[in-house]
């Protein structure tokens, strides 16, 4: 079985990808910045914990999760959604330094752990699908995730053909960070109605493409952004 670090593996797409995995018999390693949720996590499906921020403790990261991974999914990640003419310097800089320096910091510590892999790795990221649909009040994250498809690019050239690099570009899903956005059940209607499959995504969804691009199955994926946004980014449908 194959050996994964998910940093940002309590709650959401992190967590649901976690027991997939656990379920299909890998070696997991769970990161988190709360020490009691990510131990409990990690002590239910037999995983290694490491407690800590990918900002402040890649290294140590990267240190703790051993002499090779055959994959890393980085699972952190922010929606900030205000008016243009209201996002401060803050904002900008909290979300891309959470969503792409955060995951560049990671991968980087992990470079060696990952070129060690018998078999080739691969590294799975979180963009959003805000990137190349036009939102009102996206102005930040959009940018910090578009930050992360050049990432995704870049690396997936550089790194080939030893490592492989995707991303997955999800709609609005039912996780808590995405409460924030449809936190009432009249807003989560409201947003479920735009797409062609009229639902939230739910944090399976997501977990199924990423099983999916770590896996030898996903072997001749590489550079890519996969939308799983019930068709919102690509197709109209009658009222």
């Amino acid at each position: 079985m194959a050996r994964y670090l998910i940093v940002g593996a309590h709650g959401g797409i992190g967590e649901a990808l976690a027991r997939r995995l656990a379920g299909d018999g890998h070696d997991l390693v769970l990161t988190g910045r709360d020490a009691a949720e990510i131990e409990a996590l990690a002590g239910e499906l037999g995983a290694d914990a490491i407690v800590g921020d990918a900002l402040e403790d890649a290294s140590q990261m990267a240190g703790q999760a051993g002499p090779f991974l055959d994959g890393l999914v980085y699972a952190v990640g922010t929606i900030t959604l205000k008016p243009f003419d209201r996002l401060t310097d803050e904002d900008f800089l909290h979300d891309f330094r959470v969503n792409a320096l955060g995951a560049a910091k990671v991968i980087q510590a992990c470079l060696p752990a990952l070129k060690a892999a018998a078999d080739g790795a691969s590294v799975v990221l979180f963009s959003s699908i805000a990137v190349d649909q036009g939102f009102a009040a996206h102005a930040s994250i959009a940018m910090a995730k578009g930050a992360v498809v050049g990432l995704v690019r870049s690396l997936a050239a550089e790194l080939a053909p030893a490592i492989r690099v995707n991303a997955i570009a999800p709609s609005l899903t039912d996780t808590p960070l995405g409460a924030k956005v449809a936190g009432s059940e009249r807003m989560a209607e409201a947003v479920a109605k735009m797409h062609p499959i009229p639902r939230l995504g739910r944090p399976q969804d997501m977990a199924a493409m990423a099983a999916l691009l770590l896996s030898p199955e996903g072997g001749w994926i590489s550079g890519q952004v996969i939308g799983i946004d019930g068709g919102r980014s690509t197709l109209r449908v009658k009222g």
